[in-house]
């Protein structure tokens, strides 16, 4: 049903002769940047999504973001036309919040830097969320929320220098909102990591402790892992040894992907979120170049070069085996502009 390289050493985007939807049992769906961004739901995010649960697909969405509480992710969700229940959200909070349960006393006070997300993730393991570290704290826990300031970024370099255990919800550095891309929980994590020369234990992806919570809730036996970025969605689906789908509706670009070490390589890609319900073609070698649809590519001179014609996604998947043959080959960094523009990227 499914033609891919390993997870470990993919030197071209995988096929599948049937719709993703047939040859997964589960979807780990991003959000930010691949179902919404901001208020809004993302072109064909709606339909793709029905789409895939009419064919049989389980969908479960899995965030960085944890400032919300699954509960108010899926009213979100719902209101956009994707229906929704808590179960069906996972999100860096709870991943957190499990990591730092494993590191206290049942009961124990946990410092909160973030919002209403960690705070309920926190309660659901039966920890107590504090704001002052006067409250006695036995750690600190730190997730992305708009309302963070310098006051709680100053309590946690209060805490952190004094020795108490520190875990991330994440790093990711940037988020997209409706209004563009905005700095994510990363660089207020940087910010205390300033303060301190402490680095904390990061919890969401794409580290294990969120794949670990995304199959424990879950209970998926064929997942697929469907994001926009490549260093968090598609690294954690490397590390978690499962297939991944790339999206080009959020953060990542084509010459991004083009460049992308081998941890950061999806299995498929795709424009949106209509490549869940489509089968993906092939990527053929031969006569020292890469061959998908009507496209044929190879490296010359340090320059990716493409011919033929066609979906100008198929030319990408061409694109991407010549440049990622070639990084592996020890040739380098390959200059695609050329052939990007060639594509309309």
């Amino acid at each position: 049903m499914t033609e891919t390289d390993t997870t470990a050493g993919r030197t071209a985007p995988g096929a599948s002769d049937v719709p993703l939807t047939e040859a997964y049992d589960t979807a780990l769906l991003d959000l930010d940047g691949v179902v919404y961004a901001g208020p809004h739901a993302i072109e064909h995010a709606v339909d793709s999504l029905a789409a895939a649960r009419r064919a049989g697909m389980r969908l479960a969405y899995v965030t960085n973001n944890a400032s919300r509480p699954p509960r108010v992710v899926a009213e979100h969700l719902t209101e956009l036309g994707v229906p929704a229940e808590p179960a069906d959200v996972i999100n860096s909070a709870q991943a957190a919040a499990r990591v730092v349960a494993e590191k206290v006393p049942a009961g124990a006070k946990v410092l909160v830097v973030g919002g209403l997300g960690l705070e309920e993730a926190l309660a659901e393991r039966g920890l107590v969320a504090v704001r002052s570290l006067d409250d006695e704290p036995r750690a600190v826990v730190q997730g992305f929320d708009p309302s963070v300031g310098w006051a709680q970024l100053a309590e946690a370099a209060y805490a952190v220098r004094g020795g108490l255990p520190w875990v991330a919800s994440n790093t990711d550095m940037t988020v997209p909102t409706a209004r563009g891309i905005a700095p994510g929980n990363g660089t207020l994590v940087a910010a205390v990591r300033a303060a301190t020369g402490v680095e904390p234990e990061v919890a969401g992806k794409p580290l294990p402790p969120m794949h670990r919570e995304t199959v424990l809730r879950t209970g998926a036996r064929r997942p697929l892992v469907v994001g926009d970025r490549l260093d968090t969605d598609i690294e954690g689906a490397f590390n978690g040894g499962v297939d991944s789908l790339l999206v080009f509706t959020g953060v990542t670009t084509p010459a991004q992907l083009l460049a992308a070490p081998a941890e950061h390589r999806p299995t498929y890609l795709a424009p949106d979120l209509r490549g869940l319900l489509a089968p993906h073609p092939a990527v053929s070698a031969g006569d020292g170049g890469f061959g998908c649809g009507g496209w044929s590519a190879r490296v010359e001179g340090g320059e990716l070069r493409l011919t033929g014609s066609g979906d100008r996604w198929d030319g990408l998947r061409a694109l991407c085996a010549a440049a990622w043959t070639a990084a592996d080959g020890d040739g380098g960094p390959v200059d695609g502009r050329k052939a990007l523009a060639e594509l309309g990227f």
